[in-house]
């Protein structure tokens, strides 16, 4: 597949992790301006959870695997 010069984005057609990058910074920097340091760790905090469920999402780990991979446990 090719791709001319002036598209913009990842090959499939969405956007990509650098748009998604600038919104998490912009919502750090709302809740560190709006809220104090105080909300900007929760914001962070639930952005690496949020960040975290998806890669699982997207390797297609569920959660109970993934905790029983961790503690060594087989099924």
């Amino acid at each position: 597949m090719t791709r001319s010069m002036d598209e913009s984005g990842p090959v499939g057609g969405g956007p990509g992790r650098g748009v998604f990058g600038a919104a998490a910074g912009m919502a750090l920097g709302f809740a560190g301006w709006f809220g104090g340091f105080g909300a900007f760790l929760v914001v962070a905090s639930l952005g690496v959870v949020g960040w975290f469920a998806g890669h699982l999402v997207d390797r297609g780990t569920g959660l109970r695997e993934f905790l029983d991979a961790v503690t060594g446990r087989r099924p």
